[in-house]
């Protein structure tokens, strides 16, 4: 009999049982005469008792144990895959041994593991800055720069950085309220105009004030461009100088300003005017920054990108197989308004989001069967990633949270 000791628990295996598996770490322990490469197979020899020791996990051995009285290799579900894999590596067991039920259930776990490990990351990273004070010691400047890190991207540094983040908070919806307001009959006549106009112009100065800091508290200037954040940061202030730049193309000439509303041109001018004053509403993604719930929707976005382009192809298939049903049946109807396959997307895509506006109605019996169809595969099919999206968007952020209040 093989005496093998392991983590002091003692076993015996026959040489010859042992001997069956040659590549097994006990195979060649078994098989092999010499007894220096003996001793590189395990971690101690007992001469007295005749007993090999090794240092591993005896709880997991029960299981390599069983496999060569057996010739199975068990997998047991609360065993950690990563712990387990490294186990049977050391004990030169393949995974060919296991049964194929027992494999890929494992194989299953192992994924979900490798999974929640990335997903960790992720959070983590999306968490971590991409700077902080400590990295602008010995570079120039570098104690006003960390002052500036701190005041502008750590808000629990100190009292100032506390007020900046909330001012942030409140320059954004106030210029989300000055834009809304703007368009707003009453408020187009020549004070209200100004008021919005001046009020436009100190929400921009705090934005590109706390850009121009964020610029100069960065250690990296690449990386500070392709963060996301900064690129909103970016496109939110970008309009009120790109609206600048075409209002004062010609200062010089009056007259022509007077009568730009005659001048084909301007007509143009003034839709790029009125596009790039749109953008402004980008700004709303700046409360991003200081809210959990916003990163935490827009990374449950990004990890279940391929289940929302799932939704969006089972979507359009329901429009283009319900638009072609109802067409076929209500196209003969007098005064309908199901002209053509296309002139029913409209209906399809709104009974499909169970909207359902009445503005167009099927008129026959077969017609109103089709929509049924139509509102019933609406319902199931909404129904379907929305209890997975919502579990998911509650885990990141409570996990957001977490890292949050640890950091």
């Amino acid at each position: 009999l093989l005496n093998i000791n392991v983590g002091g628990k003692l076993f015996q295996i026959a040489y010859k049982v042992a001997a069956q598996y040659p590549i097994t770490r006990l195979g060649r322990l078994a098989l092999c005469t010499d007894p220096m490469k003996k001793l590189q197979l395990c971690d101690d020899y007992s001469v007295q008792r005749n007993e090999y020791f090794f240092d591993r996990d005896p709880s997991i051995f029960h299981y390599v144990f069983h496999f060569y009285r057996s010739g199975v290799l068990w997998i047991m579900d609360e065993m950690c895959p990563s712990n387990f894999v490294e186990e049977i590596e050391y004990w030169g067991i393949h995974m060919k041994y296991t049964q194929r039920c027992c494999r890929i259930l494992f194989e299953e776990k192992q994924d979900e593991l490798s999974e929640y490990l990335k997903i960790e990351k992720e959070l983590e990273a999306e968490l971590e800055p991409l700077d902080s004070a400590g990295h602008f010691q010995g570079k120039f400047l570098g104690r006003f720069r960390g002052m500036v890190w701190n005041l502008i991207e750590n808000p629990y540094s100190s009292v100032a950085a506390k007020i900046i983040a909330v001012m942030s908070s409140l320059f954004v919806l106030i210029s989300i309220v000055s834009m809304t307001l703007s368009t707003v009959e009453e408020m187009q006549h020549k004070t209200g105009k100004v008021w919005m106009e001046q009020l436009e112009m100190v929400c921009a100065i705090f934005f590109t004030s706390e850009y121009l800091m964020r610029l100069i508290s960065s250690t990296s200037f690449k990386n500070f461009l392709r963060a996301a954040f900064n690129a909103v940061d970016l496109v939110a202030i970008l309009p009120f100088y790109i609206q600048i730049l075409f209002e004062n193309l010609d200062e010089a000439d009056t007259l022509y300003h007077e009568e730009l509303h005659k001048v084909e041109n301007v007509s143009k001018l003034g839709k790029v005017l009125k596009l790039i004053k749109l953008m402004r509403i980008f700004r709303i993604l700046k409360l991003a920054r200081h809210s959990t719930g916003l990163r935490a929707f827009g990374f449950t976005m990004r990890q279940c990108y391929q289940q929302v382009c799932c939704l969006f192809l089972f979507i359009a298939m329901g429009v283009f197989t319900f638009s072609a049903l109802m067409h076929s049946v209500e196209h003969d109807v007098p005064g309908t308004s199901f002209t053509s396959i296309p002139y029913a997307w409209w209906w399809a895509a709104v009974s499909l989001s169970t909207v359902g506006y009445g503005d167009t109605v099927p008129d026959t019996v077969l017609g109103r069967m089709v929509a049924f169809a139509c509102i019933s595969f609406g319902i199931i099919l909404n129904g379907m990633p929305i209890s997975i999206l919502y579990n998911k968007f509650s885990d990141y952020y409570a996990k957001l949270k977490a890292h949050e209040i640890e950091t």
